[in-house]
């Protein structure tokens, strides 16, 4: 007969001692320490995103605390007192969930409960759950508590946006933050509670699930609870029974799709896209799968030196750095603007195939320059076609200045101000050949100097105004102006999105510097900057448009 009071795993495998928690070294450490000490804090905040082991650490602090026989500062759970909080039965552990208890009288209720010490054991524990959801009143009732609790009474807030906490109430705890758990750390655990519960499962299997976690060890538990209870009766858990459980896909598949765009084949994409949902995945999980395939690959096309920190076996980063090495950064950005805006489209749609399609389209067509891709799509092309006519006239520049004199052109390119063929009539004016005439020199700028940085700042509508219309001519105008510490103009930009082409495109900034050359007449170096979000450009640069309009104001 089942089981009638089946556990699920998470619940079951629930961490009872200090030493029972994995990926917490460091909290678990300190708070040994403290209770070892007697060094007790009156309040703490634990910080982090669901599933990390805030409320499970909680606990095990609240029964050591009150453990009469403490080993290291960890619970024995053998005391009267530990069994009766390890059982919910204590009356010195008092839990609350602020997401629906989250008003001044509920908070009152703690406050008046606070007044009166505990009957057994040495402290009262109020655990807040959730404690960002409380109402303002509720925090300002709270507050004085906070600030000067009796002896024997200690507050643990728990919290996963510790930016909507007031002020008043952080800087009275002592805050500990919860990271993601690391795919190893919860493939580990996950591997224990298999063994104890005699489930077999692939090693790729169980590492998939850790993935699938996303740094939450509660829900790694969960998802292989799910495995266990589809697969049961069968062998083994294999990795391919995974992914059709869990509706997901192998990366293999996510390989053979960037590469089928990256080389503009739209019918074959979109094939991939046919077998996987023939396959009965899950639209929503697939695309999301998806995007994080792309941000691997453009970290490790930005710096292979990030593979070490990427969670992917030894077989799937091999092939993901050959994906890399034959891409292009602004490539797998684009890709990644594209299917970052697919995922906003589809939560809610009904037509989530359509716009996958259409998305697939778009970043294969987008790569190769059809007529029907979008207007962001377009953008890029035409980006590419700039790019190449900018290099088309410095390698003409470079070719010119090396021509002799008498070849067809004066001295070198846009810089000669001489029409085709004078150079032949200089010659024959003076009676030489053109072999005798002495080839021409390309004309060197100079460097430019900080005031010449500052008079292009005070020139800089004049010259960008002259630049054809577009995005980038927008961008420069609404740009800010610094000057670095070797002396060369540094251009902020109001946010990475703008920054964006001239950051991480040559050509973008070959052409700006290009024209500025033939603007001013010197030669200035150019460094790009972008503002964090919420940054401020006067926080952290000069402002030599403020320096050049008070020279101006001087004159």
């Amino acid at each position: 007969m089942a089981d009638q009071h089946y556990l699920a795993l998470y619940r079951k495998y629930r961490p009872r001692t200090f030493e029972d928690v994995r990926g917490r070294e460091v909290i678990v450490r300190t708070l040994k320490n403290q209770i070892v000490s007697g060094r007790i804090a009156h309040s703490y905040l634990f910080c982090g995103t669901r599933g990390t082991g805030k409320t499970t650490i909680a606990k095990i602090f609240a029964k050591a605390v009150n453990c009469e026989n403490p080993q290291d500062g960890s619970p024995c759970c053998e005391c009267p007192s530990c069994r009766a909080i390890g059982a919910d039965a204590s009356l010195n552990v008092v839990e609350m969930d602020a997401a629906s208890n989250n008003g001044v009288d509920d908070i009152r209720n703690i406050i008046d409960q606070v007044a009166y010490s505990p009957t057994q054991g040495k402290y009262r524990v109020y655990i807040i759950d959730e404690v960002h959801m409380l109402s303002t009143a509720a925090f300002n009732a709270l507050l004085k508590t906070l600030e000067e609790p009796p002896s024997y009474a200690i507050f643990i807030l728990a919290t996963t946006e510790p930016n909507k906490l007031p002020i008043t109430i952080l800087s009275r705890c002592q805050r500990y933050d919860y990271g993601r758990l690391s795919t190893e750390t919860i493939e580990g655990r996950l591997r224990e509670v298999s063994e104890a519960e005699e489930l077999r499962v692939e090693d790729k299997a169980l590492r998939y699930i850790a993935g699938a976690a996303d740094g939450s060890m509660r829900d790694g538990l969960s998802l292989l609870d799910q495995c266990n209870a589809f697969n049961y009766g069968n062998e083994i858990l294999t990795y391919e029974k995974t992914l059709e459980i869990l509706g997901a896909v192998d990366t293999r598949v996510f390989s053979k799709l960037y590469n089928h765009i990256h080389e503009g084949d739209t019918a074959e994409a979109l094939k991939v896209l046919e077998d996987v949902l023939m396959q009965g995945r899950e639209m929503m999980q697939f695309v999301a799968d998806f995007l994080w395939y792309l941000r691997n690959l453009m970290l490790l096309c930005a710096s292979e030196s990030t593979k070490d920190s990427l969670d992917i076996s030894a077989d799937n980063l091999a092939q993901m750095i050959e994906d890399a090495r034959k891409s292009e950064l602004s490539e797998i950005m684009r890709e990644i603007r594209i299917f970052s805006s697919l995922v906003e489209q589809i939560r809610y749609s009904a037509s989530r195939r359509i716009l996958t399609e259409m998305a697939i389209i778009r970043a294969a067509r987008g790569r190769m320059g059809g007529a029907d891709t979008g207007a962001e799509d377009q953008l890029d092309t035409l980006r590419n076609r700039i790019r190449e006519l900018e290099q088309r006239l410095l390698d003409d520049e470079k070719k010119i200045a090396e021509r002799p004199a008498g070849s067809g052109w004066g001295t070198a390119g846009a810089d000669a101000a001489q029409a085709p063929g004078s150079g032949q009539r200089e010659a024959s004016a003076g009676g030489q050949s053109g072999a005798q005439a002495k080839p021409a020199v390309k004309k060197q700028y100079p460097k430019a100097v900080p005031e010449d940085v500052a008079d292009i700042v005070r020139n800089w509508t004049k010259y960008i105004s002259q630049l054809p219309p577009g995005m980038t001519r927008v961008s420069l105008l609404g740009a800010k102006h610094s000057v670095g510490d070797n002396g060369q103009l540094v251009i902020v930009f109001s946010n990475y999105v703008t920054a964006d082409h001239f950051i991480h495109d040559e050509g973008y900034r070959n052409r700006l510097r290009y024209f500025l050359r033939q603007c001013s007449g010197k030669d200035v170096e150019i460094e790009y900057k972008a503002l964090d979000k919420g940054q401020k450009f006067t926080d952290n640069y000069v402002d030599l448009s403020d320096i050049v309009k008070m020279k101006i104001e001087e004159e």
